[in-house]
């Protein structure tokens, strides 16, 4: 399984949650508390919002913590709002197309989970991205995947939790089809440029980790992070998100909804 956080609220240095905290991505990207595997250097990637309507993006293949050109952004390149990912492929390769976070236009999106039996669904589920986002599909993961399905939904006029909602109930229904037991499970990021859903589902009830926190001033500036793993050893003020839970990130503060 990965590890990513996401932020949003005053602008900051993306290296004061990126690289700096005692339980930084960074570091989780070496050795990670909370997932099933221990190590997370399967690729990087970073993500942020800045001037322009679209999100920069940087992505590598190499580990992150051995990786001084992230280092050196992340110490360079404020935003109100980033992504960060470190990844551990779970059956698809190791490339930089399959790196996390995926954008497209306005959006970035990050995931941690799998899909059951992806292999024997995979083609299924591609026959329903319409043409113009199938020609965007660049990797092979499952990730990449739901976001697109995702993003079609939401052409279609779906609110984020709605879209998100129908391809997860399709694609629990295509395994159903195809009788594969294996979970479904996701923890997923979401963001357009001016707020972030994050969400924490599984078919099992073994959602991956994710956790949300309230930081300070003192901090760097007054925000609200989502994170796989609390960024400190000590776990006060993170709280663990409910599983089958929406949240929903503004300007104004954070909500909660059911998934479903």
């Amino acid at each position: 399984m990965c590890r990513f956080l996401a932020y949003l609220g005053d602008t900051i240095f993306l290296d004061e949650l990126v690289c700096k905290p005692q339980h930084s991505l960074v570091r989780q990207s070496l050795r990670a508390d909370q997932a099933k595997a221990v190590t997370n250097g399967d690729g990087f990637g970073i993500g942020w919002y800045g001037e322009r309507e679209t999100p920069g993006v940087y992505r590598e293949v190499m580990p992150a913590w051995s990786d001084e050109n992230l280092l050196a952004l992340c110490a360079n390149v404020r935003s109100h709002l980033f992504f960060a990912h470190v990844r551990a492929a779970t059956g698809t390769g190791i490339a930089r197309q399959n790196c996390h976070p995926f954008h497209y236009g306005p959006y970035l999106f990050m995931h941690n989970g799998q899909i059951g039996g992806y292999g024997q669904i995979r083609r299924a589920m591609e026959a329903r991205l319409p043409d113009h986002l199938y020609a965007q599909r660049k990797g092979a993961t499952d990730s990449e995947l739901l976001f697109l399905l995702i993003i079609a939904r939401m052409e279609m006029g779906e609110s984020v939790p709605d879209a998100v909602n129908q391809v997860l109930n399709e694609t629990l229904a295509m395994m159903q089809v195809l009788q594969i037991h294996e979970p479904l499970r996701f923890a997923a990021a979401l963001a357009d440029g001016e707020q972030v859903h994050a969400f924490r589902f599984s078919s099992d009830k073994r959602a991956p980790t994710l956790y949300m926190r309230e930081a300070s001033e003192a901090e760097g500036g007054r925000g609200l992070v989502v994170a796989s793993e609390p960024l400190a050893d000590e776990q006060q003020g993170w709280e663990l998100i409910p599983q089958g839970m929406v949240l929903r990130l503004g300007r104004e503060g954070f909500s909660r909804l059911a998934l479903g």
